[in-house]
């Protein structure tokens, strides 16, 4: 079960799976309580839309006033619809330039750094070890879910920090639903391989076109790695459907903003994030 919530003007979703671990801070929002007007009201969170810079910066501390978390402790991936997985070690330096974060997962045990994942539609994945206090955030799109993304981060978390699927939970938020996905053919073939792709994949109303079940692919995939189903749950809300809360790049006719979702280890070690001086790099 997801449950809302609200500090200062932000409005966000917890999960209830992960809401259980008291060392975790982790937020789902939505697209209220920013500054950002026009097609991107109100919470946009990237500077690549076409959104002005200064409406993404007052949006940026908003979100970090209103978690107590300083703004350089948030780390953005640039997510290019792969399947590629950053790890960050619990202490020394790292640099987030943009080209170094050319990925669409980010896996660490690292405290007081909130791992951030955009979205406008996709699905943002977020994976924990209950027990070891490792966390993973996970660009789960229409391609990384077809090349296996979210099987493949539980596999590092299990080789890297001996995690075990048992202790794992796993949420996904708000992204586009079976209802309003429709993709085609050649889309549709990268899934055919999958094990029950029937299960997440059926004929549309149209010649040619399929729909598609993010949710349940990504799902299954846990399942299939051996997270037990009671440790795994959605929110169940699409956000091509729920426009009023959530941006959607299907819905909107590709001009649109993108929601923040971030987890976080609670901790007392500092984080020592590097920015550049391009504002690209929270996207």
């Amino acid at each position: 079960m997801f449950l809302v919530d609200k500090k200062n003007s932000i409005a966000y979703l917890e999960s209830s799976l992960l809401k259980s671990c008291d060392f975790l801070t982790h937020a789902f929002c939505t697209r209220r309580g920013g500054s950002s007007r026009d097609d991107y009201k109100s919470m946009n969170m990237s500077f690549q839309e076409g959104d002005e810079e200064f409406r993404v910066l007052a949006n940026w501390d908003k979100l970090a006033t209103a978690f107590d978390i300083p703004l350089d402790n948030f780390l953005v991936l640039n997510q290019v619809h792969k399947d590629d997985i950053l790890v960050i070690r619990p202490h020394g330096d790292y640099f987030t330039s943009r080209e170094a974060l050319n990925y669409d997962a980010v896996v660490t045990n690292r405290p007081d750094l909130a791992i951030c994942i955009k979205t406008a539609d996709c699905v943002p994945l977020f994976i924990v070890d209950r027990i070891k206090k490792v966390i993973a955030a996970v660009h789960a799109g229409r391609s990384g879910t077809a090349m296996g993304i979210g099987a493949k981060v539980v596999r590092l978390m299990r080789d890297e920090y001996g995690s075990l699927p048992a202790d794992m939970l796993a949420a996904m938020g708000p992204c586009i639903g079976k209802c309003c996905y429709e993709v085609d053919t050649a889309a549709a073939q990268a899934f055919c391989g999958f094990t029950n792709a029937g299960e997440f994949l059926s004929e549309g109303g149209r010649r040619g076109k399929w729909m598609l079940d993010l949710i349940e692919a990504n799902r299954r995939q846990l399942a299939d790695s051996g997270l037990p189903a009671d440790n795994i749950e959605a929110s169940g809300l699409c956000t091509v459907c729920r426009k009023d809360a959530f941006f959607s790049y299907r819905g909107s006719g590709g001009i649109t903003g993108r929601q923040i979702n971030f987890m976080m280890i609670k901790g007392e070690t500092p984080c020592r994030t590097y920015f550049t001086d391009d504002p690209g790099c929270l996207h």
